[in-house]
């Protein structure tokens, strides 16, 4: 039997890379999926229908994470085309590395409002439909361990993951809501190959410095969070669980 049979999840920011690779794994596990996205319609309508061509039901929705209608919205549509939420993976981020005397205002609303603010409002228009047992997945980074050069907004921006991880677990556990983060290392993605990050020195450094003497793919990440989805890590919350292969 699937883990997640008659499961209903919300990935936002569903539409590629780590969030593409969470939702179809949690489709494949029997959850009904809403694939969210900001931009990229074409990408969010291609993991629907890879999630459909497999047997699974998925929908996307379009939906700014940072925006509080937008957030109510994509939420609502989940209901509307499932009935009901059982798991709610904060997916959406962006990052940009800036040295400290090239941080703006721009450049620090932009990171905290989406990864921030937005799971923030998400998991607030999600918190009444969420049913006894849910799960809320909150994706952070390991950069909060490495915290490299350059990494200040955005280290902060996942920092403030964890911190608000912990207090929603707090504040959900009464209704036996459960709130994790799952923190990624390095994952090839389209992101990170359109950044130039793969195949770049610090790329080769994060290799070098796994154990495993490879870096992360989405696969490796989805795995972790149908682990956090499901029954199995029932008494798992307010933990921020790293995925990042040995990297310290």
């Amino acid at each position: 039997m699937s883990k997640l049979n008659n499961k209903v999840a919300l990935v936002t920011g569903g539409s590629k890379g780590i969030g593409a690779g969470i939702a179809k794994a949690l489709a494949a596990e029997g959850a009904a999926v809403v694939v969210n996205y900001a931009s990229s319609k074409a990408g969010a309508e291609q993991v629907v229908e890879q999630i459909k061509a497999a047997g699974g039901k998925a929908v996307a929705v379009h939906g700014n994470v940072a925006k509080a209608e937008d957030a109510k919205a994509i939420v609502q549509a989940a209901i509307d085309a499932f009935g009901q939420l059982d798991i709610l993976v904060n997916n959406s981020g962006v990052y940009e590395f800036q040295p400290l005397e090239a941080i703006t205002e721009e450049h620090f609303h932009r990171q905290f409002d989406i990864n921030v603010l937005g799971l923030l409002l998400v998991t607030q228009a999600a918190a009444p439909h969420l049913r006894e047992g849910g799960s809320v997945i909150n994706i952070g980074s390991v950069v909060t361990r490495l915290t490299p050069p350059g990494s200040a907004v955005y280290a902060g921006t996942k920092a403030a993951v964890e911190a608000v991880t912990g207090a929603l677990a707090a504040e959900l556990g009464p209704r036996k809501i459960r709130v994790n983060a799952l923190n990624p290392g390095l994952v090839q993605t389209e992101g990170t190959e359109t950044a130039g990050i793969i195949g770049s020195d610090f790329a080769d450094q994060a290799k070098a410095a796994s154990p495993l003497g490879r870096i992360g793919q989405p696969k490796d990440i989805a795995a972790v969070a149908v682990f956090l989805a499901s029954d199995d890590a029932g008494w798992l919350t307010g933990e921020a669980l790293f995925a990042g292969g040995g990297v310290h």
